[in-house]
Formats: C-alpha cells, structure tokens, sequence
C-alpha cells in the first residue's frame, strides 16, 4: 500500500445554521476515516445520518467547520485535488436531447479531451457501461438504470484514480442493479479506488474492502469488511466426511481420526444488514417494574 491514502478525512465537522437565529445543527460530528488506493469503502447509515454532507466536504463542495479532507495527499478545498476524481451524484441531471455518445463526448471536452482521443474514450466508455448498442439514443429514451450507467461513463471518462458514488442504484431495477456492482468490482480490478455510499446493504457487502456506519452525524462503526461482520463469541469448525463419533468430541478427535480433515476455523458471520440495524437502532431503556399490593 502506498503511504499516502487515496481518501483521508480527520475530526470532520461541519454544522449549518438554518436560520439567521436558529440553531446550529451539527449535521457531521469527529467523523475520521481513511481509504488506501485500489480499495472500495462504502458508507452506509440511516436518511439524514450525514453520509452525504461527508461526500460533498470530500469534494470541496462545503467547508468543513472544523477538521480536514484529503484526496491523495491534496486538500479538498484546492481546485487541483479533485484532478483525479470521478463523481456520480445520487440524482444526474443530464440534457434529455443529446444521445449516450454526445453525452459522453460532452463530459470528456469539459475534461479537456479532444480528436481521436476523445473518440476513443467515447468508445471505450460506451463498452464499458454496456450502452454500445444504444449509442445514438436520446437520453429521453433511456431507462433509470441506462441513465445511471451512462452517469458511471461521465464519471470515468477522464480516467480517474478515485471514483465517489453516491446511491448509484437508486431506483435501478435488479438486473441494472447487478450490472452496476459488476462495473464496481471491474473499476476495483483495474485498481480505481471506489468511495461508495448506498442503501443497499446486501449491495456494499458484495463489492467493499471497508465499511463505515454512520448515525446522528458520528462513525459508529467501521474496518475491514469481514471483520465488522465476524462474531467473535462464536466458533464454527468446518469439517469434510466427519464420523458420528467425531461429532461427540470435534477437537479431540480431529487430531486422532484418520481420513478426517479440518477445512477451516473461525469466527461465524452475521450480515452486514444485522449490523447495521444494531449500530442505528435506538436503544431501548429498561424500566423497572413497582410491585405494588392492595390491602382488603
């Protein structure tokens, strides 16, 4: 890994003011996390938990009221740290009248591209989202899930190192759904660091390296993804052609049977969906029950 993270943010807060005399409300509070390059991290949390006030400090789209972000060493807040970004809002908004390659074509000029280099990217970026047959269609035309790929092309077109993706499966249907975690796990092969923010939990847990749980604007939780979900007061043996003897007494006789084989030993998951209901319920609070008695 190289020493310089792809994403770092420390002691992030940021509060809005409403009002011209409410209240301050503290939207992110001491958020710290750190993304090495070529990892996927997805944020996950409740409505209103601060994922994407997080993403937009990252972006420089808001000041931070206190504490730092950095994308590959560089402050957020310089225009040239967001160089090498690629960002797909949670709700694109592009011009219905142009097609998927003039979309594109668009994007890569604002990115500085121009002749047969920007052909190519076009080209390229069409293969890669799967829209190549359907090039020269007005957006207007598209589904919900072909206009989210074609937000992934715009994003990707100048070839970045890290790509933020806000809900990028918002209201796409399964199969447009699997088709984005596939590009996600191509973006990863291809050694693109992926900041991920989604709703879908079964969806992070298919593609993320980390995980991170927000709530009320704090990190509850986060680390590597397969031991956030590990139980740790828990252990399960997974054993081949095990004897019914063998069952009796597992450890022991493991050592001592012939023909049997230990496959392998740890800790038994939950999902990360049961983590994440843990992490944001509301606790509840005991109460403690009067014993009372009535006199005849």
């Amino acid at each position: 890994m190289s020493d310089i993270p792809a994403v770092e943010v420390s002691g992030l807060v940021k509060d809005f003011q409403p009002s011209f005399r409410g209240a301050k409300v503290r939207a992110v509070d001491d958020v710290s996390l750190r993304i090495e390059p070529g990892e996927v991290y997805g944020l996950i949390g409740p409505n209103g938990s601060g994922k994407s006030t997080t993403m937009k400090a990252l972006l420089g789209l808001v000041k931070p009221t206190s504490g730092s972000c950095s994308i590959f060493g560089k402050d957020s807040l310089k225009v040239d740290s967001r160089n090498d970004v690629g960002f797909l809002p949670e709700n694109p908004y592009f011009y219905k009248h142009l097609s998927g390659a003039e979309t594109i074509k668009f994007y890569g000029k604002l990115c500085g591209m121009r002749g047969a280099q920007l052909k190519r990217r076009v080209d390229e970026m069409l293969e890669l989202v799967g829209l190549k047959d359907a090039r020269n269609r007005r957006l207007k035309g598209y589904s919900k899930g072909m206009l989210q790929r074609i937000g992934l092309a715009q994003a990707l077109v100048q070839d970045p190192r890290l790509v933020i993706l806000d809900e990028p499966t918002a209201g796409v249907d399964p199969t447009g759904s699997r088709e984005i975690r596939d590009l996600i796990l191509e973006l990863k092969n291809r050694g693109v660091t992926v900041f991920l923010c989604s709703h879908l939990l079964e969806q992070v847990q298919e593609v993320c390296d980390q995980v991170g749980i927000i709530n009320h604007g704090k990190m509850v939780r986060q680390g590597r993804l397969q031991d956030l979900i590990s139980l740790q007061d828990r252990t399960e043996l997974v054993l081949e052609n095990p004897t019914p003897e063998l069952l009796d007494q597992i450890r022991t006789l493991t050592e001592i049977t012939h023909g049997v084989e230990l496959i392998s030993e740890g800790n038994p998951r939950t999902t990360l969906e049961d983590l994440f209901l843990r992490e944001t319920r509301p606790k509840k609070k005991l109460t403690r029950k009067r014993r009372t008695s009535s006199s005849k």
